[in-house]
């Protein structure tokens, strides 16, 4: 079986549903006290190597691509949604540097909205 061919589509870590608690928002209750994001990442890479070896030294470590974004939520109170995104972008892309691209959704699972809203987020795609 062959490789993706070169200029392919990459491969994908999927991380879904890093729950973290932190301060993120514009409003006065938001900056007092934090408050549940949810975390969403596809880090993209070339995972041909690991598929085939099933080396755990061949892939990229998911525990530290998650100890990024969390340490990212934790370490600032921005206001915007769309910052930290940016934010938990750029400290996943510096875990490895076969990270090609990330894509970061952030959601606050409690938006302070007057409706009956879910969640309200941001999703970006940033590259090294």
């Amino acid at each position: 079986m062959a490789d993706a061919p070169a200029g392919g589509a990459a491969d994908v870590i999927e991380l879904r549903g890093l729950q973290v608690v932190g301060i993120c928002g514009a409003l006065p209750e938001e900056r007092e006290r934090a408050q549940p994001l949810e975390i969403d990442l596809d880090v993209e890479a070339d995972l041909s190597a690991s598929g085939w070896s099933d080396a755990l030294a061949d892939t990229i470590d998911y525990g530290a691509l998650c100890d990024a974004a969390v340490g990212v939520v934790e370490a600032g109170e921005p206001q915007l949604l769309e910052h930290l995104a940016a934010e938990i972008a750029g400290a996943v892309i510096g875990v490895d540097q076969r990270v090609l691209a990330v894509t970061v959704a952030v959601r606050k699972l409690r938006p302070p909205v007057p409706h009956a809203l879910a969640t309200s987020g941001v999703r970006i795609r940033r590259l090294p």
